[in-house]
């Protein structure tokens, strides 16, 4: 386990490997969103089917254009909870890497209001895919310590520290015109609902 460091991160991640970090609510693993390789790693490691779609995770709300369709009720709830303990579901674009969609032409994607999260993503120069540091269905670490008893060495680069073990972000899908909530979280539907009027 190490101190954030922003060249160790980038070599990591280049070499198509897998770094862990604190989040909010657990310890997060992290490949970079165009990395193959890295993707079917991750999949290897966690035990989990190759056919759910991991969360983007963005240091910047406004790059999120970059990666889904945005209409005028997307944007109000993006520039009012993001960063936040928010995941919204969205429309992907054509142009990412199969990958990340999985071809079911949905993204879900996260801005964190979490220092040590951001400065991972700083630090990385790009999204990230980010699951829970965990195998599946197992109970996810939430702290590096943790994280390396898991893993040991198929994690490349874990970041000390602690998860905040906050309540899970609110997942909210915005895909089929109107808001569906997944999962209740900070956020509620009443909130959302007072931002984009209705």
């Amino acid at each position: 386990m190490e101190v954030l460091d922003e060249n160790k991160i980038k070599k990591c991640l280049t070499d198509h490997g897998i770094i862990a970090f604190p989040t909010e609510t657990v310890m997060g693993l992290g490949i970079y969103f165009d990395d193959e390789i890295a993707f079917e790693n991750l999949n290897r490691i966690k035990g989990r089917p190759s056919d759910k779609p991991y969360t983007l995770m963005l240091a910047n709300k406004q790059n999120i254009r970059d990666f889904a369709y945005l209409n005028e009720k997307d944007k109000l709830i993006i520039d009012a909870f993001m960063p936040g303990p928010i995941t919204i579901l969205l429309r992907s674009k054509p142009n990412l890497p199969k990958w990340v969609d999985l071809g079911t032409g949905i993204i879900g994607v996260r801005v964190p209001d979490y220092e040590e999260s951001l400065k991972v993503l700083n630090a990385a120069g790009k999204p990230l895919l980010v699951p829970s540091a965990n195998k599946s269905g197992e109970n996810p670490a939430l702290n590096g310590l943790e994280v390396e008893n898991i893993f040991g060495d198929e994690v490349g680069y874990i970041i000390d520290g602690e998860a905040g073990k906050q309540k899970p972000s609110t997942i909210v899908d915005l895909t089929k015109g109107k808001i569906n909530i997944i999962r209740e979280g900070p956020i509620t539907l009443e909130e959302i609902n007072k931002v984009i009027g209705e």
